[in-house]
């Protein structure tokens, strides 16, 4: 009943399958027949790695293996192979994981310890696992320290114009990938010769963009440009040489699209720079939506300048700036679209649940009306996140003629391959001559990280104001579940609540640092240089409503966060509705008029529709003219007779009374008592009128009632806002800075705010006046403060993300004020790209000094980790605007909001709900004192649900008794955006200690993902002491648009240290008297196949820790704490033992990895090895992506199926290479499936 059976690839085929096993194949349930000697093998059908089930193990032992090594695949020497339980695959285990689940079948399995024991017996003893191999193979894993990331920048292949004023850079990465030969000839080159008003990197980006709007798309339309140069490296003149290059082919027409209208100054400066004084430019928002080319508005040609916000604006008659801006192009465009800072239109693809801002989808539809239009897209941040490049369409990344058929494929395996993928698509773009990006260099440029810990009463007054919040939301909840049905309006009110509590938050971080910051300002100024402040918000809301409520002349300046609850408790506190009181002069008549035709659903000033629970049914047909048409029988045409209601006589109608109510007819003299007297208009008989008063009196109790509530609802609000006014809460730090360092006579302001609080001069009282003088319109108010700064008048400059973008400030040299800028940071904005924007204000080129940058912040959960990854990394952009992501603020470890952010916040929830056990000992408790554990929990719990993030809270009885229960909801269970902002809401202590228990889970994982080889740590440095080119790079690629290659590089790397080479070392470090006792040669305590390892260990920068250098690999990257090092080491006390030692160690390694001659993988393994022949495909990646990621999922090890992305430089002649790195084991699937694509594209 065997099948036949099928030898796989890798192994020798079996003598007639007599003397081997038969296995069931774990993957298709096959039966296989495996050679004698051979544990490990791959399924020939459905390629599954296996190993032999323990229980065979035994009998093939009995067989000595054939004399040939046999390539086995599937083992990972670091980890424990056990089977499942279920279908029997044999699985690597890391040690110490105790549950998982099977990658195979998928269920949950779990390591019995008792089991494991026997099952790890039988192996022989040079099987024993190899700690100092997997100290090494960890270590290689994460690759070398990553050097310089910056090299000088000059242009590769142009030498036209003068060098650029100041340095510029470039990341490593970027530089290591040529652009194509440049073959245009520039219209304007002997002009900007002579002129030099373009630097000679200006330049290359104009040939560039020139000539790749040559070519077109596979999908028909014109290919794009995109200048990622960093924040004031000039991209402004780059445009204005562009539009006059074009301008001298004819093209007279172009649109600048970008952030301010105030830019367009800039743009007629940047213009008249380069010689375009001819060209005009026309500011879109102040011309008529009518045809542009039309007699009364007359715009022939030139420049039309224009904001994202006027692209998506629409006049009252709904003609919109975007057809009037396709009409004047007319068809057939082919003139210049600039997008400058096009970052703006980002979120053109949102995450999921959001809408794609009208901005984004404008962008790209402006781009689909005008498919020849030459299209520059400009931003120094333009994709520091690979969504956002979603309405980057010409780029040709993505679409027709690539392997990505859309924008969403694309995303998807970017996100797939990490941040090495961001980092090769902008190598990529820059290959095939679609990209530059160029960075100010960060030289003279000093950093400091400043604490700005609470002060007493600030941090009394916070801790005050998160339990205000904490009992104004009991208060809210117990108010709104007297309001029932008004269900739609409670979502509304928390939404409104959570936002006004994280302003409010936002707002006392800020203010809490105003101190520091007034301190440093007063200490620049005083040390002869000048200060910039940065802000994100100014509070202008706050002020302007305080000032419409008390004046415009007040005793002080107003607390943002005090009007920010004031306006909040006042707007939104649940009152029940209040009743209107009865209007006496209301006739009964007119009461029972209403109660009778008061159609259901019609209600009379929303009163008698709340009691028509207990009225008779009226008749319910009648209308609002129920007199004309009431009379129940009225059908007969003759109506001059009538029968009364009473005596059933019939009578002429006009003697006859009517009741106005019911619409009975009655003889007046039926009636008891009867009526005699003159009769009124509106008489009702008495049943009618005897229900009425009913009617009223029960009406009356019922407002009395709802007056009752509605009294004691307004008193309890009226007693929290006494509260809130009673808080002592801070200022408006913008007020206060300006008040404290001067006043407006000494602070330049560029914000977008209108007006300001300013001190009278007697020091008594504040008053309100505009920003603006007689002189200056409010729209020029910025460029003015910006002109007495940099002139020197005013030598503080206060900037807000509204007011400063694309504003410089630096020491330019053109400016009076050239003293060295102070760049305070007092609020720094939760987006890397906005970061960057805001250092590069008083960072840009042409400068006399570089800036100083402050970066403060409290000791409030988050800020810390924030402002010191910030300064770490305040370079530039980092990954996809870079080439490289350690370039600039990558805010990679910042980066909370990551999968092993969501993944760390799920686990500490479920720690906190008692779900789980916490994977770390909570902050501030200890492992040996389970109590403090379990107080820290409850306090925990009771945060949460302050908080709102733990809902449907009940207390527990019984045994639970005192204990909280509640959910989270699935929501908040990855929501780390809302977690980091909710935190702020809670006291100083509990906050601090939330936020470390969250950090040290996110730790955890990041180091379990590494120690499993799964972590993505972007671009990593291959190190060496000898890397050497293997014969010619092979061509395995060529993109037929721009003609760049892909090409397979083979280096070998030897990366051992010599004996002399080490104790050269250890004599440096002893001479230059930086030693420690500890520092020498060690040897590991455990020997492995007879031998002991040996290591040079000396301390590092960082006390308490040691560099350890190995024969085999050199230095490692981990640096090594002294109890761990005594606790593997012994210190070597004769040199010779040492050296003979290190000499062996370093001789055997050229030719085995560190596992010995029986390892498991075979020749393919690297671990420890000194020799290494290293496969790295450079070039264009990006066409050949899906080709490698298919390879590369079929290898056998965990770390091989990632792709990796690596720098080599050759030794001998510096040639920098970066690129996949190939696994050996996979160099020829990699090969046979390009040669597969070659073959079509041929």
């Amino acid at each position: 009943m065997t099948q036949p059976s099928i030898p796989p690839p890798p192994l020798p085929p079996s003598a007639g399958g007599a003397a081997g096993v038969q296995v069931r194949c774990a993957g298709c349930r096959m039966i296989l027949t495996v050679g004698p000697g051979v544990t490990e093998f791959i399924c020939p059908t459905c390629q599954l790695p296996q190993m032999l089930p323990p229980e065979l193990m035994t009998r093939v032992r009995l067989h000595p293996p054939p004399s040939q090594s046999v390539p086995a695949h599937g083992i990972d020497p670091t980890k424990m192979q056990l089977p499942c339980a279920n279908c029997k695959a044999i699985l690597n285990v890391p040690h110490g994981l105790a549950r998982f689940s099977c990658p195979q079948c998928g269920v949950d399995l779990a390591v019995d310890l008792s089991k494991i024991k026997q099952l790890l017996q039988p192996r022989p003893p040079p099987e024993e696992v190899n700690e100092v191999a997997i100290e090494v193979e960890r270590e290689e894993d994460e690759g070398g320290p990553v050097g310089e990331t910056f090299t000088d920048y000059r242009p590769p292949k142009l030498s036209i114009g003068p060098p650029h004023p100041d340095p510029i850079v470039e990341t490593s990465s970027l530089s290591a990938v040529q652009p194509p030969e440049p073959t245009y000839d520039l219209r304007i080159r002997d002009e900007l010769e002579n002129s030099e008003a373009l630097s000679c990197l200006q330049i290359e980006t104009l040939v560039y963009a020139c000539q790749r709007h040559l070519q077109h798309l596979p999908g028909a339309a014109r290919a794009g440009f995109f200048v990622g140069d960093g924040a004031g490296v000039g991209k402004g003149r780059t445009i204005a040489g562009l539009i006059w290059e074009n301008w001298h082919h004819g093209r007279r027409k172009a649109l600048w699209i970008s952030v301010g209208s105030d830019l367009k100054f800039d743009a007629r400066r940047d213009l008249d720079d380069v010689g375009a004084i001819s060209v005009e430019v026309h500011a879109l928002n102040k011309l008529p939506y009518s045809k542009l080319d039309s007699k009364s508005v007359g715009i022939k040609e030139g420049v039309v300048f224009l904001t994202y916000n006027s692209l998506i604006a629409s006049s009252e008659k709904g003609r919109s700036r975007l057809q009037q801006l396709v009409q004047w192009c007319g068809s057939g465009f082919d003139g210049l679209v600039i997008f400058d800072e096009c970052h703006k239109a980002k979120n053109l693809v949102p995450e999921a649940g959001s809408q794609p801002t009208r901005t984004g989808e404008a962008v790209v539809d402006i781009q689909a009306r005008l498919p020849e239009a030459r299209v520059i897209y400009c931003s120094a941040t333009g994709a520091s996140e690979p969504r956002n490049m979603g309405y980057m369409v010409r780029l040709g990344l993505w679409g027709a003629g690539t392997c990505f058929p859309d924008f969403p494929s694309f995303l998807g395996a970017l996100e797939k391959g990490g941040v090495g993928a961001l980092e090769l698509v902008a190598m990529d773009m820059k290959a095939r001559g679609m990209y530059v990006c160029r960075t100010l260099s960060y030289k003279g440029v000093e950093f400091e990280v400043i604490e700005a810990p609470l002060e007493a009463e600030m941090e009394v007054s916070y801790k005050k104001a998160a339990e205000f919040w904490a009992e104004l939301r009991v208060e809210l909840l117990s108010a709104s579940a007297f309001l029932n049905g008004d269900k739609p309006n409670s979502s509304q009110l928390w939404r409104l609540y959570w936002s006004s509590h994280q302003r409010f938050f936002r707002h006392m971080c800020m203010s809490a640092k105003v101190p520091a910051t007034v301190r440093l300002a007063k200490q620049a100024l005083m040390e002869d240089k000048c200060v910039v402040i940065g802000l994100q918000s100014t509070g202008e809301a706050r002020t302007e409503e305080a000032v419409t409520k008390y004046g415009l002349e007040l005793d002080d300046f107003i607390s943002g966060p005090r009007e920010l609850l004031l306006k909040f408790v006042e707007e939104n506190y649940p009152l029940p509705e209040k009743p209107e009181p009865d209007q006496e002069e209301e006739t009964v008549k007119e009461l029972q008029r209403k109660r009778h035709s008061a159609t259901p659903g019609v209600s009379f000033k929303g009163r008698v529709r709340k009691v028509a629970k207990w009225n008779p049914a009226s008749d319910g047909e009648s209308d609002e003219d129920s007199e004309s048409d009431s009379a129940p029988e009225s059908t007969e045409s003759d109506d001059e007779f009538q029968i009364c209601e009473m005596c059933n006589t019939e009578e002429e109608r006009k003697k006859l009374l009517q009741c106005s109510c019911c619409g009975k007819l009655v003889h007046p003299a039926c009636l008891v008592p009867p009526i005699t007297d003159v009769i009124p208009d509106k008489w009702s008989c008495y049943s009618c009128k005897e229900k009425t008063d009913e009617y009223i009196q029960a009406r009356r109790a019922y407002i009395a009632e709802l007056l009752k509530r509605h009294e004691a609802a307004s008193e309890r609000k009226s007693k929290i806002l006494e509260i809130i006014r009673s808080l002592d809460l801070p200022n408006n730090p913008l007020d206060d800075i300006i008040d404290q360092l001067g006043g407006p006579d000494r602070v330049a302001e560029m914000t977008g705010r209108r007006g300001m609080l300013v001190r009278a001069s007697s020091g008594k009282g504040v008053t309100y006046q505009a920003r603006n003088t007689k002189d200056v319109t409010m729209e020029m108010v910025n460029m003015h403060e910006k002109q007495l700064f940099m002139d020197g008048k005013k030598l503080v400059a206060i900037i807000s993300e509204a007011g400063s973008a694309g504003v410089s400030l630096q020491a330019d040299r053109r400016a009076l004020n050239q003293k060295r800028r102070v760049h305070i940071t007092l609020e720094l904005p939760w987006s890397a790209d906005r970061a960057i924007q805001q250092f590069g204000r008083t960072h840009r080129s042409n400068q006399a000094s570089a800036p100083e940058y402050r970066l403060i912040f409290t000791n409030l959960g988050g800020e810390r980790r924030f402002a010191s990854i910030v300064a770490k990394r305040l370079e530039s952009l980092g990954a996809l605007t870079q080439g490289d992501r350690r370039a600039g603020p990558s805010l990679s470890a910042y980066n909370y909001d990551s999968a092993y952010g969501k993944k760390a916040l799920m686990v500490m929830y479920r720690g906190i709900m008692e779900q789980d056990k916490l994977p770390v000992t909570p902050p501030g408790c200890t492992s040996d004192k389970p109590d403090t554990i379990e107080e820290f929990i409850t306090k925990a719990k009771a945060a949460l649900v302050s908080v709102g993030i733990i809902r449907d809270t009940v207390l527990g009885n019984g045994k639970d008794y005192g204990k909280l229960s509640g959910r989270i909801v699935e929501s908040d269970m990855h929501d780390v955006g809302r977690f980091l902002n909710r935190l702020l809401g809670l006291p100083p202590d509990i906050q601090n200690r939330l936020f470390e228990l969250f950090i040290s889970i996110l730790d955890v994982l990041i180091q379990n993902a590494r120690i499993e080889g799964n972590l993505d740590s972007g671009i990593v440095d291959m190190k060496a002491n000898i890397i050497e080119l293997q014969g010619t790079p092979k061509t395995v690629h060529v993109d037929q648009m721009s003609g760049a290659s892909t090409v397979l590089f083979t280096f070998t790397l030897d990366r051992g240290i010599t004996w002399e080479s080490a104790s050269t070392m250890l004599d440096e470090k002893k001479r230059d008297g930086l030693g420690s006792a500890h520092d020498g040669f060690y040897e590991s305590k455990r020997e492995w196949l007879g031998r002991r390892h040996f290591i040079l260990a000396f301390e590092s920068s960082s006390s308490g820790f040691f560099k350890i250098v190995r024969p085999a690999v050199g230095e490692s990257v981990r640096e090594m704490p002294l109890a761990e090092l005594k606790n593997k080491y012994r210190k070597v006390s004769s040199l010779e033992k040492a050296r003979s030692g290190w000499e062996d160690e370093y001789e055997v390694s050229s030719k085995q990895c560190m596992h010995g001659p029986n390892c498991k993988v075979g020749n393919y393994c690297t671990v420890g090895r000194r020799l290494q022949e290293v496969n790295v495909l450079g070039g264009l990646i990006f066409p050949v992506w899906g080709t490698i990621e298919k390879a590369l999922s079929k290898q056998a090890r965990q770390s091989h199926r990632r792709l990796r992305v690596v720098r080599l430089e050759t030794t001998t002649d510096n040639k920098r290479i970066v690129g996949l790195l190939v696994p050996n084991a996979a160099v020829e699937t990699v090969l046979q499936d390009l040669a597969w694509v070659q073959d079509i594209e041929d």
